[in-house]
Formats: structure tokens, sequence, C-alpha cells
């Protein structure tokens, strides 16, 4: 069975679907990202959980029947729901690499410090919480920006051909830090996910 531990690059996975208040549900999708080639302060620094590169997530409200069609899983009240520890009801898919009609389902991001609360891309709820939505230098780190604005990450699902990424959008001519060396080494730091 696949798990989002054993995920690598060019891969995706259907975690779960998740009960919404209302008739439909949302699945959850997770990718790992990569880079473009390898990264030595990633791999020099392995055994660091800093720089561990973690799957993104993407969440797409559906309909269950739709779904359940498309994907050709059973998405019903039998299908095994689970209470979370959050109180919702969940379903454990993990589902490598899910397709429809021959296309498959991959998580996109578009990174953005541009918009306002009705623009869409960013969104209200976005900008009312920026603590937990902005982009960080890391956990709990100083929040990246460009030209003073806040950077937000929006991830989405998308379809792609066999053997095709998705067109990624990433925000790379970031706001500096104090030290030139300090910089560099958070330019590096952000192309690994941190």
């Amino acid at each position: 069975m696949s798990s989002i531990n054993s995920l690598v690059p060019g891969q995706c996975l259907l975690t779960q679907a998740i009960k919404t208040n209302s008739d439909k549900i949302q699945l959850e999708f997770a990718e790992v990202l990569s880079s473009n080639g390898s990264n030595p302060l990633s791999m020099f620094n392995k055994s660091d959980e800093r720089f561990r590169t973690r799957a993104r997530r993407a969440w797409m409200t559906v309909e269950l029947q739709d779904a359940s069609e498309l994907l050709g899983v059973n998405l019903g009240d039998d299908a095994g729901w689970e209470l979370a520890p959050n109180g919702k009801d969940v379903l454990p898919l993990n589902i490598l690499n899910p397709n429809v009609h021959g296309l498959y389902l991959r998580v996109k991001v578009i990174e953005s410090c541009e918009g306002d609360a009705n623009s869409g891309l960013i969104g209200e709820y976005r900008l009312n919480n920026v603590e937990t939505s902005a982009k960080r230098r890391g956990a709990g780190g100083d929040f990246i920006t460009k030209n003073g604005k806040y950077i937000f990450s929006i991830p989405s699902v998308t379809f792609c051909k066999e053997g095709e990424s998705p067109e990624h959008v990433f925000i790379t001519d970031v706001d500096s830090v104090t030290a030139p060396a300090a910089a560099t080494t958070m330019k590096v730091m952000d192309e690994v996910g941190l």
C-alpha cells in the first residue's frame, strides 16, 4: 500500500476522502514537489528534520457520486469511513497516481502576493490567517516576502498527461534577509520547501 512517506517526485497520492458539512466530500491529494536537480544543502542535512522534503497537499471538493464513478472507488457510507481525531469523517484511500480517462491528477502550486480578499487567488481565508497561511523560512521561521508583501502558496489539483508535470509558479526573487550569506542559504532552503 502506498503512503506519503514513500512518495517520490513525480508521484501523486490521493490520500483520503473527507466528509463536509454539505452533501459533498473533499478529496485530499499529496505530492512531493521536486526542485531542479539535486540540492547539496538538502543532501548534506538529510538527518535534520527541517530539511526534509514534505509532501504538498491540495484539496478538491467534489460530488460523492461523480468522484466514485470517475475514480472507480466506493465512497459510500458503507466504505469504511473512520472518525479522525479532529472529529471529521475520513476514508483512507492511498491511491497512487490516480487518473481519470488517461489523465493523471497532480498537485499544482501557484505562489502569489497580489490580490485581495475578493480576488479569488489568495482569498479571504488566507488574508485573515496570515500567521498560518503565509510562506515562512522553515517551521516557525520568518515570513518570506516580496516587496514587503506576504507570499502565499496556493495548491490546487490539475490534470497532466503521463510523464508531464504541472506548471508551478514559484516566486524566487524574494526580499533579502540581513546578511548576504543568510540570503543565499534561505533561497536554497526555499527551493527545498523550507
